[in-house]
């Protein structure tokens, strides 16, 4: 799943060939020989593109985070959230700040 996940991040800046491969392999969930027929390319073709776009998926997310900085966000919105619904404030004040973390959570 984290590979998709990073495919969502930076997938557009695999080739089309790559993103093609990455869509119908994780995303149609065809098997290395269905893409090879498909695609008129040998089933190792099909899994030496996998890898590479896993590589490459891979060494952005090291270099950029973003997946991760996503994950932190969310967790930290939702422990936020949780600490919110205990505390004892007024109710006008919980919905509201409540209501802002949900759009918070809609943005990201």
């Amino acid at each position: 799943m984290y590979l998709t996940l990073m495919y969502d991040y930076y997938g557009e800046l695999l080739t089309p060939r790559q993103q093609e491969i990455m869509k119908l392999y994780f995303f149609h969930d065809l098997s290395l020989g269905e893409i090879a027929e498909k695609l008129d390319i040998s089933r190792q073709g099909v899994y030496d593109h996998l890898h590479r776009s896993e590589d490459i998926l891979r060494t952005y997310e090291n270099k950029l985070q973003l997946v991760e900085k996503n994950r932190e966000l969310r967790d930290f919105i939702e422990n936020f959230t949780k600490e919110i619904k205990t505390e004892d404030l007024k109710k006008e004040t919980k919905e509201l700040v409540l209501s802002r973390l949900e759009e918070l959570e809609d943005l990201i």
